[in-house]
């Protein structure tokens, strides 16, 4: 998935730093002031433990940033234990596996910044996890944040450049040549990959390291809603589909539902102290910088697109201010408008991000609380408020624990 554009020495201590960060990134709904009359107010409803608000700065890499959110999320909600994952160690990882496939299939694959879920659980089981103080972002170059914007035009020609040659150079140790020097441009700009660590006073490879967590890829499912594949039920019980995007590079699948019981899901995880991993488009008029994510319906008596002569007149911009100055009645969603938003490209696999409560607006209207990776920005410090029906019709895949989905659908969809 593309970019649009503490842990202490306690457990006392680490408990105390994270409540106190929670406070100031999750505002209590009564301090969330509208700009004007026709602003929003927004009452927190339910709100699932999370680590702080990060930021990825200029990297593609939301897919990793909210998948180890959601993972730091799942041992908070087990066992309260606040941990801070590095997200370049994982970037690293699945760069280089990347890089390989890229050139195993002469650039079919492409080789980019992004990458999918499959990429988080695939690290957590063959590689494994190292905490943020082994390889923190932008310590290579002196800064805090990332900015892979030189990495990619170092790496990219290499890579281009082994994937369209017609044979290829090995060391006498029989691995490529390429691979040498792309894993050396990598260890310059994003750190060299730990192989032994200290934490809280214990000895841990990356792998001895994500299996003292209790975490399990195996826990986990993928989900999504097409109409282009069979759902995952009858004669296809338990099969998914590989969503066909350019960063589900690893050709991951995910179970296909249908899209009530998709959105159920979501409902269901929250109240029963799950997180969800969400993916989808972010690119809609209605998604902001300043912190909404909202689907209006432009048919209804008091929306702006009734005006029609002004409202053909407005820029693009203008035309999202004026879909987000105020609730407004939400689009219906359907499995076929759902379908025809991907094929027809309007809906894109854009960005990652952590969902994790519900709140409402002053009309009573429901929207989820989701945590984003661009920084403590827009009105909300870093969190986001997504209408029900935003996140049906956007909604590219999730990931959600098994647990947190209803027995009857488990069995409906087959799912172990």
């Amino acid at each position: 998935m593309k970019n649009l554009i503490l842990i202490v020495s306690t457990i006392f201590m680490a408990n105390a730093a994270f409540g106190h960060d929670l406070n100031n990134i999750v505002q209590p709904a009564d301090s969330v002031k509208a700009d004007s009359a026709e602003g929003f107010r927004f009452t927190t409803v339910d709100s699932l433990a999370i680590t702080p608000v990060k930021n990825q700065k200029n990297a593609g890499t939301c897919w990793s940033y909210s998948g180890l959110s959601f993972l730091e999320s799942e041992i908070l909600r087990k066992t309260g234990k606040v941990y801070d994952f590095s997200e370049m160690f994982v970037v690293e990882n699945t760069y280089m596996d990347r890089a390989d496939k890229a050139v195993r299939t002469h650039g079919d694959v492409s080789f980019s910044q992004g990458g999918s879920f499959c990429d988080i659980f695939y690290c957590l089981s063959n590689y494994g996890l190292v905490p943020d103080a082994e390889m923190p972002a932008g310590a290579m170059y002196g800064d805090t944040l990332s900015n892979h914007k030189e990495l990619s035009a170092m790496t990219d020609p290499l890579v281009k450049a082994a994937a369209s040659a017609t044979k290829l150079q090995f060391s006498p140790d029989g691995e490529a040549l390429w691979k040498k020097a792309v894993r050396a441009v990598h260890e310059i700009y994003l750190g060299k990959l730990p192989e032994k660590f200290t934490y809280e006073g214990k000895e841990y490879t990356p792998l001895t390291f994500a299996a003292s967590t209790g975490l399990s890829a195996d826990d986990y499912v993928s989900v999504t809603s097409f109409t282009h594949h069979p759902y995952s039920t009858g004669n296809n019980i338990g099969k998914g589909f590989i969503i066909e995007i350019q960063d589900n590079w690893r050709w991951g699948e995910s179970l296909n539902l249908e899209l009530a019981d998709m959105m159920r899901i979501i409902d269901n995880a929250l109240a029963n102290g799950f997180t969800v991993l969400w993916g989808g488009d972010v690119s809609e008029d209605g998604f902001t910088r300043e912190g909404l994510a909202v689907w209006p319906d432009m048919d209804a008596p008091d929306a702006p697109g009734q005006d029609q002569a002004r409202w053909l007149k407005l820029d693009r911009k203008a035309k999202g201010e004026e879909l987000t100055k105020r609730p407004l009645p939400q689009k219906e969603v359907t499995a076929e408008s759902r379908q025809r938003g991907y094929d027809n490209f309007e809906t894109t696999d854009d960005h990652g991000m952590h969902i994790f409560g519900t709140a409402k607006d002053q009309n009573g209207n429901r929207y989820y609380m989701v945590k984003n990776s661009w920084g403590k920005t827009g009105k909300y410090k870093g969190i986001w408020y997504m209408t029900p029906e935003f996140c049906a019709a956007k909604t590219m895949n999730y990931v959600v624990n098994k647990n947190a989905i209803p027995k009857d659908l488990r069995k409906k969809y087959g799912i172990q």
